[in-house]
Order: structure tokens, then C-alpha cells, then sequence
């Protein structure tokens, strides 16, 4: 929505660059502001009507970047206590290509194999997320148009033939249109962590018969009991029941936020 917006009317893109002390959001944390709205949000508060203000004086002027520090104490009427210092840089259409790479670096990529029911919900609801998602399916005419804001649909034909091209880290969930396909994608990914042990969570959609099924019939190929430890299936946090496609990308989502910040 950020870069789609340059082309109508320049941004100031407003950046947690440090913080001390208790703060709403972390490093890397962003919003844009511009004549008529926003994208994303600082941590909300006062704080965060201040950048915005500031995010439109800078507009107004065609100020250049810099650096504003911001105590969060009763002078912001916020009690965290902690300080944020923010940068402020404004953006025009020519800085669109530039800011997608830098923006992408604090996104986590997750490979999506699959464009039914739940696949469309899940892309749905992984896309305001802090992931950058690659959507991928052996299929043509299979994502929708335009695709969610931010999410890069691949065709596939093998579709597992995507696995070694996915990004280092990627968390990888598999809920294709056959079982075929799903495990072709499970031992492509397997395979994948014999040599670069880059994948830190493959998950599969499916019930523990299934997972049985696919045990035995991986053990054939030649994975071990190690390997296959490896593969999460059924996916989704425990505890959140329904089949309805929704609910499930609800489940699968917080699950995939757990990988960043594992519960203690």
C-alpha cells in the first residue's frame, strides 16, 4: 500500500532507529505518512500523533531526513519511561524500488504452497504481518488479482521444483491441492536441510494419519526419524478449534509469529 501510494503523492516514512528503556514498538518498526493518510503505525499514543505531525511539517517544507528523539514521559503523556528516536525521510515514486529492498529486510520470509480455501485466507491474513510472503502453486489462474498488498505469487510446474529457490529462513507451510504434491514439496524441503539447514520450521497442513502416511512413506525415501522430526503437521496452536479456512490461518499465523519469539 506504501509503494502503490508513491505514485500518486510522496510519503514521509517515519523509522524507529534506537530506543532505551520501555518503548511500544522495537527497532525497525515504521509508519508513512502522507497528505491523506497512513501506513503502519509507530506504536499509537501520543508518540505516535507527534511523528505524524512532525511526518507532514517535514512534507510541507520538502525537509530532508533526520534523526528527532522523543522521551516517553509526561511530557507525551505516556508512562513506558523509555526514549525513541525516530528517523523521518521523505519519499517520492523514484524511491519506491530502493524502499521496498530496505523495508523487506525486517520482514521474515514464509513460502506458502498451496492457493485453495485455505491458502487464499492465509495469505489474507499473513500480509499486514511482519512476513515477507512468497505464495507459490503449480497452477495457473490460481491467486487472485490484484494478490494481497506485499505477497509475490509464484508459478511453480513441478512445484517443488520452487524449494530450492526460497529464501535463507523461510518458514515453509505446505497445503497444496494433492498429497502428491504436498509430499513432494516435504522431501524437497527435507533435502534442503540435509545440505543448508536453512528451513527453521516446515509445517504441513493435515491430521496426525496423515502425518503417519507421509512418515512411512518419507522413511522409504530415505529420511530418517531426525528428519522428520523436523516437519510440523498438523499445523496451527493448539486450542483454537473450527475447519473453517479462516480460523485455520488464524491458528497457522500465530503460530508462525511463535517462531520469531518462541514462548518461554
Amino acid at each position: 500500500m506504501l509503494l502503490e501510494g508513491l505514485a500518486q503523492a510522496p510519503a514521509c516514512l517515519v523509522e524507529v532507529e534506537s530506543t532505551q528503556g520501555s518503548v511500544p514498538r522495537e527497532r525497525g518498526a515504521w509508519m508513512a505518512v502522507s497528505g491523506q493518510g497512513l501506513v503502519g503505525t509507530i506504536g499509537g499514543g501520543h508518540l505516535e500523533y507527534e511523528a505524524i505531525a512532525e511526518a507532514r511539517r517535514r512534507l510541507a517544507c520538502s525537509e530532508d531526513s533526520g534523526v528527532v528523539r522523543y522521551p516517553l514521559g509526561p511530557s507525551l503523556g505516556q508512562c513506558c519511561g523509555g526514549v525513541v528516536h525516530l528517523r523521518f525521510t521523505c519519499v517520492t515514486a523514484a524511491d519506491a524500488p530502493a524502499l521496498r529492498t530496505r523495508l523487506v529486510q525486517h520482514f521474515t520470509p514464509v513460502a506458502l504452497f498451496g492457493g485453495g480455501h485455505v491458502g487464499h485466507a492465509l495469505a489474507r491474513t499473513l500480509a499486514p504481518l511482519p512476513f515477507a510472503l512468497t505464495w507459490i502453486d503449480s497452477r495457473d489462474g490460481i491467486f487472485p488479482d490484484p494478490a494481497p498488498d506485499g505477497v509475490e505469487c509464484e508459478h511453480s510446474d513441478p512445484v517443488q521444483a520452487a524449494v530450492p529457490l526460497l529464501a535463507p529462513r523461510s518458514r515453509v507451510i505446505i497445503m497444496s491441492f494433492s498429497h502428491a504434491e504436498d509430499l513432494d514439496v516435504v522431501a524437497a524441503c527435507l533435502k534442503r536441510q540435509r545440505t543448508r539447514g536453512d528451513l527453521p520450521f516446515i509445517g504441513l497442513i493435515g491430521s496426525k494419519t496423515k502425518w503417519a502416511t507421509f512418515s512411512h512413506r518419507l522413511h522409504e525415501r530415505g529420511f530418517t526419524p531426525e528428519e522428520l522430526a523436523q516437519v510440523t503437521c498438523p499445523i496451527g496452536v493448539p486450542g483454537i478449534g473450527g475447519k473453517e479456512p479462516e480460523v485455520i490461518a488464524v491458528a497457522v499465523a500465530a503460530q508462525l509469529l511463535q517462531t520469531l519469539h518462541p514462548p518461554t
